[in-house]
């Protein structure tokens, strides 16, 4: 589960409206309006960096706009459900613009969420990334004495291109970033350390602190309550472009390629 304040859904349809009101008409980046408690907070941070921003639940406007923010934080079964119920998992999917979620909207990019919120089943995901979400590992945690959630400041080990790359890079999103950057946690779950991670976090075990696919990524962490690090994350984000994404492209089909070819000589050898 995904910690954070909670309202009533009466109060969230009414934040929802007010940000959709305020939001400047000539935006260039859409924030879902997956009905969830952090709009506002997501919203705000990109405003604070000058950015016009636009909350909304429009397909058409989420289909034009230059960017797009998938916020989220409560459990994957109820958010997928108000996807589904907006109409927007197919959208979403075939969305080409840099696409940017946030804590549990980045475990909707996966494939499948072990939260079953009570449920029977498995949580069937966006399916952009191939990964899956599961909890974080509670034998490990007691191990060491780490409490559940995963709640407060932790450190980014970031992952590089370096496989296949003539110039070892970072993903754009975390261009200027320090290794060992402090950012802000607060969950459960996780996505497990994969060829799609893009940073890493520690704690009880190795996780994925960021995903990405193409012109997709995620970050578990709040950028938005992550100080000047997380501003500067959302400030790589916004100056994301279709230029930028064929690059992330470029790199993740050169490490695509590197990997098969090292496992063919692998076979080889046996």
């Amino acid at each position: 589960m995904q910690q954070d304040s909670q309202l009533t859904a009466g109060q969230q349809l009414i934040a929802s409206r007010q940000l959709t009101a305020n939001a400047s008409p000539d935006a260039e980046t859409v924030i879902i309006d997956t009905g969830c408690a952090n709009l506002s907070s997501v919203r705000f941070a990109f405003e604070r960096l000058g950015a016009k921003v636009l909350v909304t639940d429009d397909k058409a406007k989420i289909k034009a706009a230059k960017r797009v923010v998938l916020p989220g934080v409560g459990t994957a079964g109820a958010a997928m459900a108000s996807l589904h119920e907006k109409g927007l998992v197919e959208l979403i999917q075939g969305l080409t613009q840099p696409v940017l979620g946030v804590c549990l909207g980045m475990q909707m990019l996966a494939a499948i969420s072990k939260e079953r919120g009570g449920k029977g089943q498995d949580c069937e995901c966006l399916g952009i990334i191939p990964t899956d979400i599961s909890e974080l590992d509670t034998e490990l945690l007691k191990a060491e004495g780490l409490p559940l959630p995963h709640m407060g400041w932790n450190q980014l080990k970031l992952t590089t291109n370096s496989q296949g790359a003539k110039i070892p890079s970072v993903h754009p999103l975390f261009a200027g970033i320090e290794d060992g950057s402090y950012v802000y946690f607060v969950h459960s779950y996780r996505a497990p350390l994969s060829e799609f991670t893009l940073a890493e976090c520690s704690y009880g075990e190795g996780f994925s602190a960021a995903i990405g696919k193409g012109n997709f990524m995620g970050v578990q962490f709040h950028p938005e309550k992550s100080a000047a690090v997380g501003a500067q994350i959302l400030r790589n984000f916004l100056q994301m472009d279709e230029l930028q994404m064929n690059e992330a492209l470029m790199n993740e089909a050169l490490r695509s390629n590197s990997a098969d070819g090292q496992a063919g000589v692998n076979k080889a050898d046996q």
